[in-house]
């Protein structure tokens, strides 16, 4: 596993219930700020095997990508039943929903990826 994707697996396990991030700002704090389509991948083929919470992702308009009607159901029954609330056009207040994870626990999930 390359330690770009060890950081996003962590940033993404690390956000809490009710709070969601967008693919590129998932890449921009794993180190790759044009790596959104990589984030997308890693959440496809790593959401069962890591128990992520991929509900908690969403695009960069606050709105979700998946196209399939039934997931994509399921994705906003999850993220209601956490609290959060969608307005206009199936968008998420971004400010007020928004997660921004810890500077520190970022450095340190590099510093045991340097380990590794």
């Amino acid at each position: 596993m390359t330690p770009f994707t060890k950081q996003v697996i962590a940033i993404i396990s690390a956000i809490p219930e009710g709070k969601v991030m967008t693919y590129g700002q998932i890449a921009a704090h794993a180190g790759s700020p044009r790596a959104a389509r990589q984030v997308v991948r890693i959440l496809h083929s790593m959401s069962r095997k890591e128990r992520l919470p991929w509900h908690r992702v969403v695009n960069a308009k606050g709105q979700i990508s998946i196209l399939d009607e039934e997931s994509r159901m399921m994705q906003e029954t999850e993220l209601i039943s956490e609290g959060v609330q969608f307005g206009l056009h199936g968008a998420i207040d971004l400010k007020r929903f928004g997660h921004e994870p810890d500077p520190a626990l970022l450095l340190q999930d590099s510093i045991a990826s340097d380990d590794e």
